[in-house]
């Protein structure tokens, strides 16, 4: 009964937002758009406390979220990690360890409405405001991202291209807010003049139609060196999408993993990273 129920809730959202967009446009989208943009999980758990609790901390204002920060400190190069969606700093827990071992300053934050930064909501453009505020802050010599963590890190490179920054690693990143959109869509049931009028919310607040924002298309601008990873049949971020934002990047190593997941939580995947790092 409760995963029937489940199943018929965004149903009845959508139907909602329809309803609603019949008698106040601005209302049903922005509600569309808040619905978009706020996670149901992500912050922290009991079981995550210890090791975050093990790092030096600092909360850092941007606009009017306070941003959770952390550090573990060493006398090596200094590499900033950012989450994706529904996530914090405590998924980074085993290679964060594995690089203060080698000698790196790690530094790390909780996006947005996640982890125990402040917040309900999170795009990309502002998770990108945050990054930037870390990186004059803190100034990595590396930037490491996973999931929309690794699509902000991309998009803030073409942001802001500026930065000395010189080797990123990106870890299955999405590329396409059309395709994204276009799933949040399917689940709703929206109407195609419904997306079109959210298309045009996005233009106004953002600056960009759905079709506009793709990572591939930024990637042709990026010129760090890069090493993507991404698995073969990872079923949130689809492998077609980072194929094409490896061929935008010319400064990027493509690795193919099978069968590793969206997370990819392995050794071997722990193992790359450092020796691209080294080398």
């Amino acid at each position: 009964m409760r995963e029937k129920f489940k199943k018929y809730v965004p149903l009845l959202i959508g139907k909602y937002l329809q309803l609603l967009f019949f008698f106040s446009p601005k209302k049903a989208l922005h509600k569309a758009y808040m619905l978009f943009c706020t996670p149901r999980k992500g912050k922290v758990l009991p079981e995550q406390e210890d090791f975050l609790d093990e790092a030096e901390d600092a909360v850092i204002a941007v606009e009017d979220i306070y941003i959770q920060s952390y550090r573990w400190a060493n006398m090596g190069e200094t590499i900033l990690v950012v989450h994706g969606w529904e996530s914090n700093t405590h998924r980074w827990k085993r290679i964060i360890q594995k690089l203060h071992q080698q000698g790196y300053n790690v530094v790390a934050f909780d996006a947005p409405a996640h982890g125990y930064s402040s917040g309900k909501i999170l795009s990309v453009p502002f998770y990108t405001q945050c990054l930037q505020k870390m990186v004059e802050l803190y100034r990595p010599d590396h930037i490491m991202g996973h999931s929309v963590g690794g699509m902000t890190t991309l998009y803030h490179q073409y942001v802001y291209p500026d930065q000395e920054i010189n080797k990123l690693i990106i870890l299955a990143p999405p590329s396409d807010l059309e395709r994204i959109m276009g799933q949040f869509q399917g689940i709703l049931r929206l109407s195609s003049k419904f997306m079109k009028a959210l298309d045009d919310f996005f233009k106004n607040k953002y600056g960009f139609y759905f079709e506009e924002f793709s990572v591939s298309k930024f990637a042709t601008s990026i010129d760090k060196k890069g090493l993507l990873i991404h698995d073969k049949y990872d079923d949130i971020a689809p492998y077609n999408e980072v194929v094409a934002i490896s061929q935008s990047w010319k400064g990027s190593q493509f690795i193919t993993t099978e069968n590793y997941g969206h997370s990819l939580f392995y050794e071997e995947v722990d193992d790359m990273i450092i020796t691209f790092l080294k080398s």
